[in-house]
């Protein structure tokens, strides 16, 4: 075993937080990996761990050996890739986790697109609105909406995701058109997630403004909310690539348009030692190309 795969290992473990999780990333045993972590800090003459039974700490100085070996590791990536990206297309296997309305909205009709542009690359997709932890899980590459958690993992901007406040002809005729954000208090709302209380966001005279909501449904499906609208439940806030056909039907229209707050961002992140994969800078690139041009409603 080179110094090279020792890094790797050693940065592997960092990465999934065990030796259980790392050696079956790695395809290795864990007695394998638990060893050649111990030889490695025979050969350094320092503790980069210290383990116990529930958790492993690393050391000041294994922070900075994990810090050099994953930006070195990187580089050597970066050297490989480059030279077998003279020669070859990308190729390899990308896991990815993707928000369920989102994928199904958009990534049905891309990946197969995708896939038929790059024919060595294999996807691996699941779906989930649930956060998921790209290293501990072995994930390849997330997409995620909104505002994104301080982490070490890699960002890059996608494309923007419009929202937008809407309700069924049928139940503004009902109960009337709101004017001004606090008219919401008067109407059944059909929030997103769960919880006791539900604020929704709005600009307005050039500040923030924010109003609580309630209503008589609340679902963590924006699908399932869409519908709920549609046959006059409430008034509900949704991207509009999950209710743009329904608004272009007129099964639904827009209210408190003016009042509409920015645009979310689509971000696909990765972990640090992927930024040199190629099949997953690829598929990257290919979702800003198509994306960005607003072709799928967003």
């Amino acid at each position: 075993m080179n110094p090279f795969e020792d890094m790797r290992i050693f940065c592997q473990v960092m990465d999934s937080g065990s030796f259980t999780s790392a050696a079956d990333q790695l395809g290795l045993s864990k007695q394998f990996v638990s060893r050649r972590l111990m030889q490695l800090e025979e050969r350094l003459g320092v503790r980069l761990l210290n383990r116990s039974t529930r958790r492993l700490d690393v050391t000041p100085l294994g922070q900075s050996y994990y810090e050099s070996a994953l930006r070195l590791l990187g580089e050597v990536e970066q050297v490989e890739q480059g030279i077998a990206g003279q020669t070859t297309e990308p190729r390899g296997t990308i896991r990815v986790s993707a928000p369920l309305s989102f994928a199904l909205a958009h990534l049905g009709c891309l990946l197969p697109l995708f896939l038929q542009r790059y024919r060595d690359v294999t996807v691996e997709v699941d779906l989930s609105d649930r956060p998921v932890d790209l290293l501990s899980e072995g994930y390849d590459l997330a997409l995620r909406i909104g505002i994104l958690e301080d982490s070490t993992l890699i960002a890059r901007r996608i494309a923007s995701i419009q929202r937008v406040y809407c309700a069924s002809p049928a139940y503004l005729a009902e109960r009337g058109t709101p004017l001004k954000p606090e008219d919401l208090h008067n109407h059944d709302c059909l929030p997103y997630g769960h919880g006791r209380q539900v604020q929704w966001r709005f600009e307005g005279q050039g500040k923030p403004l924010s109003v609580n909501v309630t209503g008589r449904m609340r679902v963590n499906n924006g699908e399932l909310l869409k519908d709920a609208a549609v046959a006059g439940m409430g008034i509900t806030y949704l991207p509009t690539f999950i209710v743009g056909s329904a608004l272009k039907e007129g099964r639904l229209v827009p209210v408190l348009d003016e009042f509409r707050p920015p645009p979310l961002t689509l971000s696909a992140v990765y972990p640090q030692h992927r930024q040199s994969s190629r099949p997953v800078l690829a598929l990257i690139e290919f979702l800003r190309e198509r994306l960005d041009r607003v072709e799928c409603g967003l």
